[in-house]
């Protein structure tokens, strides 16, 4: 598979993989806070004023919330590039699900915080990370292959934390908090079904065309793009607001 992934490389891409960094770059300068790893602000005066168990309130943010994060988007969208058999994506996005749901409930209810900037780089690194996984980066600089499910595993923990350190700084009810937690997580696991399926359907067709190899390579290239120009963005808010 690395194999015909390289000789993808050799391909003459180099105008057409710029033109797609920077057209993520544009993207990402001009995307509003709300489509970020986060909460919108409508959204976040909901959670702010409600009080009492709102299971279907909150199935429906958990949703939202995958289907409109971007870097979640990102990162899953390397973890099953090269997936093609359902209980392989159902198994890791389980992980990823598994580790989003611990560390949302604990970060949540123990009141664990990490400053959102530097949680949020981290996200962008995971994609950088899946990036460079799918192209056999690390099999080549070091000799070594990575576990990809105690990776997804881990990322999903991060991922978690990260909307909890958030939800923090939203003072939420603690009235009905472990259910409307609950009802978010289920919410998310729905939204990866529905974002996934769309994904899995879109990659199916591009996957039985010749440019899917002949592009594989580009196209991981520009998710790693992707995840550095997240990073730099959490990083000059983090600097920016110290």
């Amino acid at each position: 598979m690395i194999q015909m992934l390289l000789s993808g490389c050799s391909y003459n891409i180099s105008v057409r993989k710029l033109s797609l960094c920077l057209l993520f770059a544009f993207i990402f300068m001009f995307l509003p806070d709300a489509f970020a790893h986060g909460v919108a602000e409508g959204d976040k005066g909901f959670i702010q004023e409600s009080s009492g168990v709102m299971i279907i309130p909150f199935i429906y943010l958990g949703a939202k919330h995958m289907v409109t994060g971007y870097d979640h988007l990102l990162f899953l969208f390397g973890v099953i590039f090269f997936l093609y058999r359902l209980k392989d994506v159902g198994l890791y996005v389980s992980l990823f699900a598994l580790g989003h749901s611990v560390t949302l409930l604990l970060g949540v209810l123990t009141q664990i915080s990490i400053n959102a900037y530097i949680i949020d780089a981290i996200i962008g690194l995971s994609v950088v990370y899946k990036a460079l996984d799918n192209i056999g980066a690390f099999q080549r600089w070091f000799g070594y292959q990575p576990n990809t499910k105690v990776a997804t595993l881990l990322f999903g923990l991060i991922h978690g934390f990260g909307l909890a350190t958030k939800i923090l700084d939203y003072e939420i009810s603690p009235d009905g908090l472990v259910t409307n937690l609950i009802a978010f997580n289920v919410g998310v696991e729905f939204g990866q079904l529905i974002a996934l399926s769309l994904i899995l359907i879109l990659m199916g067709y591009w996957r039985k065309t010749a440019s899917f190899w002949r592009f594989a390579y580009s196209t991981n290239v520009v998710m790693m793009s992707a995840g550095f120009l997240l990073m730099a963005y959490q990083i000059t808010g983090l600097i920016v607001t110290s």
